[in-house]
């Protein structure tokens, strides 16, 4: 399970921040991310879900700065700047980032914590406020204008970091993930391109013990060996031409931390032997060199090719592959899991229009309707990147509509029902026939939202009475 809430704290590195750390863990249970300059902040919030940020003005008014600035790129982080009395920032800096509080050095631990806490409590019911003021909102819209509205909040979704699902088959990959981060073994991604692999691994990383320590990525793919070695292993000064310095190498730089190798099933099979070696012995030789260094790095290894089938045509090392997949997480295209594309349909939307200062709606039903019938080639990558394109030729109070769909998935038919999906129409007359469809599209509806009968009743279009009515007539039952 995530922790009750995730806590950022950017400050500088001669401040110490211990004692507020360890109250904020011990007594509420709060996962602590440390970032020690305005990059690093906006790195840890590139790849974690962060509640509440905790930022020190390190000069120059850098802390309110990224304060003002995560009010738009990140608006639902609650932001609280830490003051130094002898330092107050300018009155007219307040206002444009927004902040929850303030508080001033020297902290005192059990009371910053408390504000921390309070924080997070007051953004968890304005959450709820405004899922259920939208609810009551398209409820009452579609009452008065008599017409069913599209838009319709999908089942409460899960997130584990960035990454946002509804799906059994996401749920299952992603606790498994949970429980591969706890511990040190290598882990092996796969999956098609676009799936959220690197969001998958940068996950992990802040999941584990080694979240202090860096998280360094490499994209293997077309690479010379002698660049990639160079890129990994570093080198010494005139190791080959070009090599006008020395270079560390991100084996070395993120000693204590994480590597997410990026198609690793491109990688060359002399290259194969170098990396097996290092996980063998956690042992670095510069290129040039004649002296090893040791490193104590994980690895996060993804492909989007099926390492086993490399394996067996023998382009890939079994022991390499072996060695790799101490765990083995198969993340499943967006085709395979059609019941995540609303939650991240909203998500994306959500997203992109706090980031455009747009203000959508929702999303219509033909929109999903189409984005259900189309099979995502470039699964989540491409449904994001449509939604973009939408939000941005949307006007603000508005749905976002078929009209500026993509010709692609307009043009995308849904699949017509067969015996192989369950909805064959069985019996012998059509009475029989019917009554047979209604009543396993009735059951179908019913598991899709866990026997919740509002939001299966929400989907058939029918009232909470009648859909209990068919229950009783088809002797549907949560056994089924």
């Amino acid at each position: 399970m995530d922790s009750v809430g995730t806590v950022l704290i950017v400050s500088a590195l001669s401040s110490d921040w211990s004692a507020l750390e360890d109250v904020l863990v011990r007594k509420y249970d709060y996962r602590i991310l440390n970032a020690r300059s305005r990059a690093e902040a906006i790195e840890t919030l590139a790849a974690v879900h962060v509640d509440l940020a905790l930022v020190e003005d390190m000069g120059m008014g850098d802390g309110l700065s990224l304060l003002t600035d995560l009010r738009v790129s990140h608006p639902d982080i609650i932001r609280v700047p830490v003051i130094d009395p002898k330092r107050p920032p300018a009155a007219s800096a307040m206002p444009p980032a927004a902040i929850y509080q303030f508080l001033r050095k020297p902290l005192d631990a059990e009371q910053a914590a408390l504000v921390v806490k309070r924080a997070l409590e007051a953004r968890e019911l304005a959450r709820r406020h405004r899922l259920l003021s939208r609810e009551f909102k398209i409820a009452d819209d579609s009452i008065s204008h008599h017409v069913h509205h599209a838009f319709r909040l999908p089942p409460e979704s899960q997130r584990f970091e960035k990454l946002v699902f509804v799906s059994e088959k996401m749920a299952d990959v992603c606790n498994l993930a949970r429980r591969a981060a706890k511990t040190e073994l290598p882990i092996l991604v796969q999956g098609d391109t676009g799936t959220g692999k690197e969001l998958l691994a940068r996950a992990i990383h802040y999941n584990s013990s080694r979240r202090a320590s860096p998280l360094m990525v490499q994209n293997c793919g077309g690479m010379q060996d002698q660049l990639l070695q160079s890129e990994l292993f570093g080198h010494k000064r005139g190791a080959y031409t070009g090599a006008v310095s020395d270079r560390l190498g991100l084996f070395r730089a993120a000693d204590g931390g994480t590597i997410f190798l990026d198609e690793i099933s491109d990688v060359s099979p002399s290259f194969q032997i170098s990396l097996l070696r290092f996980l063998q012995e956690g042992e670095v030789k510069p290129l040039g060199s004649d002296r090893t260094e040791k490193s104590n790095v994980r690895i996060i290894a993804a492909s989007n090719r099926p390492l086993n089938a490399l394996v067996a045509k023998g382009e890939f090392r079994r022991d390499l592959y072996f060695r790799l997949k101490g765990f083995e997480l198969e993340v499943p295209p967006l085709r395979d899991r059609p019941d995540d594309i609303p939650a991240l349909a909203e998500f994306f939307a959500a997203k992109h229009s706090d980031a455009m200062s747009r203000k959508i709606i929702g999303i219509s039903a033909s929109v999903l309707a189409k984005f259900l019938a189309y099979d995502f080639p470039g699964n989540v990558r491409e449904l994001e990147n449509e939604i973009r394109r939408m939000v941005a030729l949307a006007k603000d109070g508005e749905y976002l509509t078929t009209q500026n769909l993509s010709p692609a998935i307009m043009a995308a038919q849904p699949s017509r029902p067969s015996p192989a999906n369950g909805h064959a129409a069985q019996g012998k007359t059509l009475k029989e026939k019917v009554e047979n469809l209604e009543k396993q599209i009735v059951g179908d509806a019913l598991l899709r939202h866990r026997w919740n009968q509002s939001r299966a009743a929400d989907e058939l279009g029918l009232s909470r009475v009648g859909l209990a009515n068919k229950i009783k007539r088809y002797g549907l039952n949560e056994a089924h």
